[in-house]
């Protein structure tokens, strides 16, 4: 289990820190911890994070389960997530043209912003087609495997994209590109067509379209479309392309418009 804890930062509050790197460990987990593994993975002294766990429990932020005595995210997260994105000006601005997108391409459409080196998913609209991709809403992926990612890596420097990415790149399909000569010029590709898209880089069976959302500088969101391979023939690739370039200079433009 790879852990997304940093070291803590000179000014920063030793408790505090430790909450949210604990939090930020039971979050990336995709099962719940036993005391032993979360002591193995943050190094804290025991007793101490026993005490840290047993507050959080009692507060609604980790949920112990006392039959195999694991703990996992609690209920109170999913309420602090959600307060997000009802208090975003950027989802709720998009949400709206997104919606328009999947009716008119009928396809899943995506929001996800930068974080670091990873893209998270912020919103999703999904096609009514019996085979079509999930909500990924909450959802965090490396941005280098996912035309979202590569949108917004692609409004930036080489030398930005370099410092954001981490030293090695992890393929999610045998199609990631984790070659950095390679990435860098798909992403020259990109920025003088203004739209990224990858096959198979990130979910096999699937083509992905993004578009960055520039009406803020440094870049931070994107919109995309997934469609699965079997509908992607070039007439369908043309609409998903130009629906999608639409739609971001109509979020973009009424972000401007509300001074966002």
């Amino acid at each position: 289990m790879t852990s997304p804890a940093s070291p803590a930062r000179p000014n920063a509050v030793k408790s505090a820190d430790r909450t949210v790197e604990l939090l930020e460990v039971l979050s990336a987990s995709d099962r719940p911890l036993t005391l032993t593994e979360l002591h193995r993975e943050l190094s804290y002294p025991k007793s101490s994070l026993y005490m840290l766990l047993q507050t959080l429990v009692a507060r609604g932020w980790v949920e112990l389960d006392q039959t195999r005595g694991t703990y996992g995210i609690g209920v109170r997260a999913l309420l602090v997530g959600t307060s997000y994105l009802d208090h975003d000006p950027v989802v709720q601005v998009a949400i709206r043209v997104m919606e328009q997108v999947r009716r008119e391409i009928n396809e899943t459409v995506h929001l996800a912003r930068l974080d670091g080196g990873d893209v998270v998913y912020l919103a999703s609209r999904e096609s009514e087609h019996h085979l079509r991709v999930v909500s990924r809403v909450g959802r965090r992926l490396p941005a280098h495997s996912t035309s979202l990612g590569k949108a917004l890596l692609a409004a930036r420097a080489p030398a930005e994209v370099d410092a954001i990415l981490p030293a090695r790149l992890e393929p999610l399909t045998p199609n990631t590109i984790v070659e950095r000569p390679a990435l860098h010029a798909q992403l020259a590709g990109f920025r003088s067509v203004g739209y990224a898209h990858e096959r198979e880089e990130n979910t096999p069976g699937l083509g992905c379209y993004a578009v960055a959302l520039p009406y803020r500088n440094p870049v931070l969101d994107a919109m995309s479309c997934s469609v699965p391979l079997g509908r992607l023939d070039p007439e369908h690739e043309r609409q998903v392309i130009d629906a999608l370039l639409h739609g971001a200079r109509t979020i973009t433009e009424l972000l401007r418009q509300f001074g966002r």
